[in-house]
């Protein structure tokens, strides 16, 4: 089963048999530790909000979706959390090698958090340095917006820095309100989807930069979940048996 993914809902289907692959969309999402990278990527693709995460874990998600009625796979890399030191940001080869492997970079701040917020024009000036001739299109999300109380960055700071850096801009709430969520994620695949799809002679090179030690397989945002249910429900029918 596959899960289809429009502007409305997520529904499954059976999947349709057919020789020609899906286009692969790869998007990098990078920020501070603790802003909720996590949560949104979770969010956009499964509609649900989970609040406890492993945090720094670096994995890749993956979706097949629908994007103006093209059947593209979604692959989203999150990334460690960045963090500011004296002598400017700590930046891990994760996150460079992400950048470099992404067709798109999201770069997320909370506004509960000004560290992080300072932290996005140095992390657009890595991705335009990295990127080089051929740096990807990028969007500026501020997540956390229903925290009105804990509120660090004002509202118009970040509309002022997207215009500055000529990206788009979304405040969301990861865990309040999917639909502007999915609003940012889906206007950005559609970005990627009208342009050309590349070249096939690049497919093998892609292909190994997915398949390297800085950035894992693609997991399942809730096998752990499954996993801990499973022994659980194992453990637990054990004990029957032994009382038995």
């Amino acid at each position: 089963m596959r899960l289809i993914h429009n502007m409305s809902s997520i529904a499954e289907y059976s999947p349709v048999e057919s020789s020609v692959p899906n286009r692969v969309i790869k998007m990098a999402v990078i920020g501070g530790s603790g802003v909720g990278k996590t949560a949104l990527v979770v969010r956009f693709l499964t509609r649900r909000f989970i609040g406890d995460y492993e945090r720094n874990a670096g994995n890749l998600y993956s979706r097949e979706v629908q994007v103006d009625a093209e059947q593209v796979t979604i692959q989203v890399q999150d990334t460690p959390g960045v963090e500011m030191t004296d002598n400017g940001i700590n930046l891990p080869d994760h996150v460079t090698c992400s950048i470099k492997w992404a067709d798109a970079v999201v770069l997320v701040y909370s506004v509960t958090d000004r560290r992080s917020f300072d932290l996005i024009e140095q992390l657009h000036q890595q991705v335009v340095r990295t990127g080089g001739a051929n740096m990807p299109p990028v969007i500026l999300l501020a997540n956390k917006a229903d925290l009105l109380h804990l509120r660090q960055v004002d509202a118009q700071q970040g509309p002022m820095l997207a215009e500055t850096l000529g990206c788009s801009f979304y405040e969301v709430s990861a865990s309040e309100d999917y639909s502007q969520v999915h609003k940012a994620f889906h206007r950005l695949c559609c970005q990627l989807a009208k342009q050309p799809a590349p070249a096939s002679n690049s497919t093998s090179a892609a292909t190994e930069k997915r398949r390297s030690p800085l950035i894992p397989r693609p997991k399942s945002p809730n096998m752990q979940d499954l996993k801990r249910r499973f022994k659980q429900a194992l453990s637990a029918k054990v004990r029957t048996v032994t009382s038995v």
